[in-house]
């Protein structure tokens, strides 16, 4: 049997690794330093605590990283720490250059190193997400074969490290800038009292963000991700010699959503919460 370690369990690690399980492996999760949510998604999702990460990288045959952008290359450096000789898969929103960062730092160590990108909303009965894999091929063999069966979806790709990421980025840079920019733009519209008339105008074309006001207070509520994620995008569009201005925006829009990690807010708290009068009035108080 297989042993996977994931760190960590968030919304996207525990269905991802519950879907492991259901494809047979064993997985492990290191609660050392973790919330009490994490705690519970872990334990619904049937995953083994280890005593130590020291414990979960002996016994992991390989390691899946799942966690925000900003800390993937801190949670790399932690394994790194450990001979790991197994595979470890950074399946994080970054850029080609930042896991390059994350394969040289696992190099100290003797693990074969695979870089993975999640496109989709975390696996359940009716969602079944894309894990795309680049690398070495023989180990992207065995990671795809962890998640056959499963609502998990993996697919090898015909480039070497660096090349799940920048696919995972190309589209977060039309999906979530699109969402922001939404957002700016029905709240300019309903400061005019005009809204209902964009609304009208955006449900005439098929597919636009335009006409999911409902969606605005989840992008609020996930910006504290979002945001380091537009900025890898930036990273990698600089890297690559094209205008990150886009992305970088969409960054600094989300940062006016600080604070609202999970919050259950309605549209218009949300759109508040963009305007510099929301901003200078908090500042006041």
């Amino acid at each position: 049997m297989t042993v996977l370690g994931v760190l960590h369990p968030g919304s996207m690690g525990a269905a991802v690794a519950a879907q492991a399980r259901v494809g047979g492996a064993e997985v492990l999760w290191c609660p050392t330093g973790r919330s009490p949510a994490t705690r519970d998604r872990a334990a619904r999702s049937g995953l083994a605590a280890a005593s130590s990460l020291a414990e979960l990288v002996e016994r992991a045959d390989v390691i899946l990283s799942i966690c925000p952008p900003a800390h993937a290359e801190d949670v790399a450096a932690a394994v790194s720490v450990y001979p790991f000789v197994g595979v470890y898969v950074d399946a994080n929103a970054i850029a080609p250059t930042t896991m390059a960062r994350v394969s040289a730092t696992l190099s100290r160590t003797d693990a074969i190193v695979v870089d993975g990108s999640i496109v989709g909303s975390p696996p359940s009965a009716t969602k079944s997400p894309r894990l795309y894999l680049s690398g070495p091929r023989d180990a992207l063999a065995s990671v795809a074969g962890l998640f056959a069966g499963t609502a998990v979806r993996a697919h090898a790709l015909p480039g070497d490290i660096g090349s799940a990421s920048a696919l995972k980025l190309s589209y977060s840079s039309y999906q979530k800038a699109s969402r922001v920019l939404a957002a700016v733009s029905y709240a300019l519209a309903r400061d005019h009292g005009v809204e209902g008339e964009l609304l009208d105008i955006a449900g005439g074309r098929s597919g636009s963000y335009l006409a999911e006001t409902a969606y605005i207070p989840k992008v609020a509520a996930r910006s504290w991700r979002w945001g380091p994620e537009m900025s890898e995008v930036a990273s990698a569009l600089r890297d690559a010699g094209l205008p990150a201005d886009l992305a970088e925006a969409s960054a600094s829009v989300m940062s006016r959503w600080d604070g609202l990690r999970g919050a259950q807010v309605s549209v218009l708290e949300a759109l508040e919460r963009l305007s510099d009068r929301s901003a200078r009035e908090a500042g006041g108080s």
